[in-house]
């Protein structure tokens, strides 16, 4: 019998206003709190986290992340941490601020707090921080030990932000269920280095299932700048079921052809969910799954306004040396498409693009 594993943040913590309690979600951790969040969210929460410190015996140090997710700014934050002689690190913000928070934690051997602002991706609750460099080229990733201590989300906060945010997030859920179903039939290894458990596989399963029966509500929700309970139970597929499904799960085809996307210029504009939206598209044509599903997915891209096509990515005037060039990015060596029960070529998926490209449009 093979080895499975999971792995989940220590503790998920999600409501309305929970950033208010910031204090006393860190305080089992440590008395010395380091704060990073970029200029925009800094202002934003500032005082809501100034005030969970007061009348308490804990202290905090807020510090501004320069917004580039970089070992420099990496190094630079940590030297402000080491000397404040903190015992928790908590990110503030988007995918960059809470990579850098990951980082410096990682280097410091201590414990990290992640609080996202948005739900653009599930990210947050992973054991992996995206390194840049200076300029935004990606350097690396930075593979860690332990996932995050606390995840820890706000849902006042994150139905505030635009709904394109929501909406990518729900573009990067959907490929959840699809990924860890091919990873599991191949019988792959997932990120957390075994094979998936039942337990990621039921929790892909419930982030698809969420998706369906709650995506269009909660984005006509957040579109009205309202919270309800389909927002609160889209927040937690996008981030903890989706986060757990692809980590445990595994990753596959859909993945995959969105890091073969970025080569398009053309698509650079784009969101992380909503390549992966398309990806997840192809992957089910790739895999020659049954038109009613295929259908399902592109019905419900459709209707919270993911890319189901070419034009939708703005690729329409792709050439076919350029599609071609997605095909092969998206099928190199040690890319998690080879995570799929069957051998993959180049030419087998721009077969799929184009067939995704006619079924979505």
């Amino acid at each position: 019998m093979a080895t499975k594993i999971v792995i989940s943040p220590g503790k998920y913590i999600q409501g309305p206003n929970e950033l208010k309690k910031l204090e006393t979600y860190s305080n089992p951790y440590g008395k010395n709190v380091f704060i990073i969040a970029d200029d925009f969210v800094m202002n934003m929460t500032k005082d809501i986290v100034s005030k969970s410190f007061e009348g308490t015996n804990s202290t905090h140090t807020m510090e501004i992340f320069n917004g580039e997710c970089s070992k420099v700014e990496v190094e630079r934050l940590k030297e402000i941490a080491l000397s404040n002689k903190t015992d928790i690190i908590v990110g503030i913000g988007g995918g960059k601020t809470l990579d850098t928070a990951k980082a410096i934690a990682y280097y410091m051997e201590k414990p990290v707090m992640i609080v996202p602002t948005i739900a653009s991706t599930d990210a947050p609750t992973s054991a992996l921080s995206v390194l840049y460099t200076e300029d935004g080229v990606f350097d690396e990733y930075l593979l860690l030990p332990t996932n995050p201590a606390v995840v820890l989300m706000d849902t006042t906060i994150i139905a505030g932000a635009p709904v394109r945010l929501l909406v990518s997030g729900m573009g990067d859920a959907l490929a959840t269920y699809f990924e860890a179903r091919a990873t599991a039939r191949s019988n792959s290894m997932t990120m957390a280095g075994a094979m998936p458990t039942e337990a990621a596989l039921a929790l892909a399963k419930l982030c698809y299932n969420t998706l369906l029966s709650d995506g269009l509500k909660a984005k006509l929700a957040v579109e009205s700048k309202v919270s309800n309970l389909a927002v609160e139970k889209i927040i937690e597929a996008n981030t903890f079921l989706s986060g757990i499904g692809f980590e445990s799960g595994g990753l596959a085809g859909a993945h995959a052809i969105h890091n073969g996307l970025t080569v398009l210029e053309s698509c650079h504009h784009l969101y992380h969910g909503e390549k992966v939206a398309f990806g997840t598209i192809t992957q089910l044509v790739l895999e020659n799954a049954p038109l009613e599903e295929i259908n399902e997915v592109i019905s419900f891209c459709k209707s919270v306004g993911l890319p189901t096509n070419l034009k939708d990515l703005n690729a329409e005037n792709a050439t076919t040396e350029q599609l071609m060039e997605v095909a092969k990015l998206a099928s190199v060596e040690g890319e998690t498409i080879h995570n799929m029960p069957f051998v993959v070529t180049a030419e087998d998926v721009y077969a799929a693009i184009l067939t995704a490209d006619k079924l979505g449009s």
